[in-house]
C-alpha cells in the first residue's frame, strides 16, 4: 500500500526535480513560488543556477527571476521530497529510478513529466513502494542562456488524477502553472506522442516551430507520420485523447491544407513565439542523444506488432540518427520539399 505524502508543517510541499534540464528548470522555477524546490541536474547547469538564479521567460513577454533555489547533482537530494518530478530523457528513466530508489522517503510521490508512452510503467516497476503518476507538459521549453529557460507556447500541464496529486496541483496553480487532473492519461500521452512526431521534422528543418509549421511541405511530412501512427493506434485499439479543437483523426487532413488556409483554420496552432523550437532541435545542436526512439520509434514498433508498415516514421528516424552522428550543430538542414521527397523516396 502506498502511503500518503507528508507535507511540510507550514503547508508548502517539498518538491525535487530530478533531471533539471529545460523542462525541469521551468517547472521547478514556477513551483518555487509555492513550494520548497530542489533542482537536481548536471553539475555545470546547477552551478549556473546557484550562481545566477534562474530566469524564466515566456510565453510572450512574461518574465520571472527566481533566486535562492536549492540545487544538487545527486539523487540523495530528493530524500526529503514529498513529490519528485522526473524530467530526464526517456532513455535514462530506468537509471534515474534506480538512483532514486535508495533515497526516496516513505510516501514520496513520483510524477513523470516526460515524452513517450512507457516512462510511468518503467518508474513503477523500479519503485514499487511509491505512487507513480503520469504527467504531460504540452508546451515548448528551451534553454535560452546560462540559467535561463524560455516557454515558447502555451497550454495546461496534465497529471493523473489521484488524491495524492492534490497538494502538488495546488502548489502548481499557486505558482502560476495551469494544470488539469485527468483520468485518461494513457490517451493523453498518446495524443501528445502524435504532436511530438513533429519534433523530428522541426529538428531537421533547423527552423523555428512557427515558420516550420507554417510551411506545407513540412506539414506533409508530419501528416504522413501521424497517419501511420493513427493506423497503428487503431490496430492496437488505442484512442488518443482530444486535447484541442480538432479530433486527432482529422489532424493529418488539416495539415495538408494550403498555407494561407491552414493559417486561418489553425491559427491557435501557430500561436507560438518566434524563439520556439523543438527539444530535439536543441539536442542536435548540443550534440546530445535525441528521443527519436521514444517518438517515431514507438510508432515503428507498434506498427510492426500489428503487421503494418511505417515508412515515413522509419525514414525520418534514420535521418535523425544520421544528424546525431554529424555532431553538435553540424546536422544538415532540410528544406521542406527535399525532406518530403526524401521520405517518399526512402532516402536515409
Amino acid at each position: 500500500m502506498h502511503r500518503e505524502p507528508r507535507i511540510a508543517a507550514f503547508g508548502a510541499p517539498r518538491i525535487a526535480v530530478f533531471g533539471a534540464g529545460s523542462v525541469g528548470c521551468h517547472l521547478g522555477g514556477m513551483l518555487a513560488a509555492a513550494a520548497e524546490v530542489t533542482l537536481i541536474g548536471r553539475p555545470a547547469a546547477m552551478a549556473e543556477v546557484e550562481r545566477d538564479g534562474l530566469t524564466l521567460t515566456g510565453p510572450g513577454p512574461a518574465r520571472r527571476e527566481v533566486r535562492g533555489l536549492t540545487v544538487a547533482t545527486g539523487a540523495a537530494a530528493a530524500a526529503a521530497a514529498d513529490f519528485v518530478l522526473v524530467t530526464v530523457k526517456s532513455a535514462d528513466t530506468r537509471t534515474a529510478a534506480r538512483e532514486l530508489a535508495g533515497h526516496l522517503a516513505p510516501g514520496a510521490v513520483v510524477i513523470s513529466f516526460q515524452n513517450g508512452l512507457h516512462n510511468p510503467e518503467v518508474l513503477r516497476a523500479e519503485l514499487p513502494a511509491h505512487r507513480v503518476l503520469a504527467g504531460m507538459v504540452p508546451y515548448n521549453v528551451l534553454h535560452s542562456g546560462p540559467a535561463a529557460v524560455h516557454q515558447g507556447s502555451d497550454g495546461a500541464l496534465m497529471v493523473e488524477s489521484a488524491p495524492v496529486a492534490r497538494p502538488f496541483a495546488a502548489a502548481a496553480r499557486a505558482g502560476g502553472l495551469r494544470l488539469e487532473l485527468r483520468t485518461d492519461m494513457p490517451a493523453v500521452q498518446t495524443a501528445k506522442l502524435l504532436m511530438n512526431l513533429n519534433n523530428a521534422v522541426n529538428a531537421l528543418s533547423g527552423l523555428p516551430l512557427r515558420e516550420q509549421l507554417g510551411t506545407r511541405a513540412y506539414r506533409a511530412c508530419l501528416s504522413r507520420c501521424q497517419r501511420e501512427a493513427l493506423a497503428a493506434f487503431g490496430a492496437a485499439g488505442i484512442a488518443p485523447a482530444r486535447l484541442g479543437p480538432v479530433p486527432p483523426r482529422w489532424t493529418p487532413l488539416l495539415l495538408g491544407l494550403p498555407d494561407a488556409l491552414f493559417r486561418r483554420v489553425a491559427a491557435a496552432s501557430l500561436r507560438i513565439d518566434a524563439k520556439a523550437r523543438s527539444s530535439m532541435w536543441e539536442d542536435l545542436e548540443r550534440g546530445r542523444p535525441t528521443e527519436i526512439d521514444s517518438l517515431q520509434g514507438e510508432v515503428i514498433a507498434l506498427a510492426a506488432r500489428y503487421g503494418l508498415s511505417a515508412p515515413a516514421n522509419t525514414r525520418l528516424a534514420a535521418l535523425v540518427r544520421e544528424a546525431e552522428r554529424a555532431g553538435p550543430g553540424a546536422a544538415r538542414r532540410w528544406p521542406g520539399p527535399e525532406l518530403l521527397a526524401a521520405l517518399d523516396r526512402g532516402d536515409a
